[in-house]
């Protein structure tokens, strides 16, 4: 799976390098903002809960070509949060009403790498599109929340998570697509845009394979990846002045050729 995503990042690289020649530049550069759910897969499986609410911000930059594929390629660079819940007592309890709760929050800086075909609608004054690319992160910190039963009332204890070298991981990678739509004023572009983005490196390391109570898990899983789901809405300025190209027919370019020198 890792020479996988090694070669679609080189993909993505090899064609960031073949769109960004001098010729026809529709350069655009953006920022968004919004906010979705973020949750964790664990190996052994854990009965959880998405984090709703987490924000996402930041701001991206696209290069669209006018060649036979069309689209364009480019990168974001994010502010996102991130993290699990997962309950700690299903051993103990039958009815999920009296889970509780241990819930990790993760602040991270993101580095998509994206690929986005895209297609016009409404005479240009609309754009559909969609996303595929990679993802590079870094942690920056993190904060933690568990609850307890102390009598017949719950309480929750928390705070700042310290990040160890020995159990946990800082640098992240992994997938995200999705689409949005993009309304087109001038040399604007006000659009909304849905994305996932699919963890595949883990937050907690595996140094070792017990596991056997609720902490040990915590602390060792054999898997702790982390994705997340975002909505966003953003603003992009068009930096070319004449609007985004598309590709036409050669035979359709020749006609247009052909009547623009008749008319001369």
């Amino acid at each position: 799976m890792r020479k996988q995503l090694l070669y679609f990042t080189l993909c993505l690289v090899v064609g960031l390098c073949a769109y960004c020649t001098p010729a026809s530049a529709q350069h655009t550069f953006g920022i968004y903002g919004g906010g979705g759910t973020a949750s964790g897969r664990f190996e052994p499986t854990q009965e959880g809960r998405p984090i709703w609410g987490t924000l996402t911000f930041g701001a991206s930059w696209r290069y669209y070509s006018p060649q036979r594929v069309v689209g364009g390629v480019g990168a974001d660079l994010e502010f996102i949060e991130r993290g699990f819940k997962i309950a700690t007592n299903t051993s103990r309890v039958d009815d999920p009403k009296d889970y509780l709760y241990y819930t990790r929050r993760v602040n991270s800086i993101m580095l998509p790498i994206i690929w986005q075909p895209h297609a016009y609608l409404f005479n240009h004054r609309l754009r559909v599109y969609g996303e595929a690319g990679v993802t590079f992160s870094y942690n920056l910190s993190s904060d933690y929340e568990i609850e307890k039963m102390q009598g017949d009332e719950k309480i929750v204890e928390g705070g700042d998570y310290h990040f160890s070298t020995v159990r946990d991981n800082r640098w992240g990678y992994g997938l995200c697509g999705g689409g949005g739509i993009a309304v087109l004023i001038h040399r604007f572009e006000l659009n909304a845009r849905a994305r996932y983005y699919f963890g595949y490196s883990d937050i907690l390391k595996n140094r070792n394979k017990h596991y056997d109570t609720v902490e040990n898990f915590i602390l060792t899983p054999l898997r702790s990846p982390l994705d997340n789901i975002t909505i966003t809405i953003g603003l992009t300025y068009r930096f070319n002045k004449d609007g985004f190209e598309s590709w036409k027919p050669r035979r359709k370019r020749e006609k247009n050729r052909e009547v623009f020198e008749y008319a001369q």
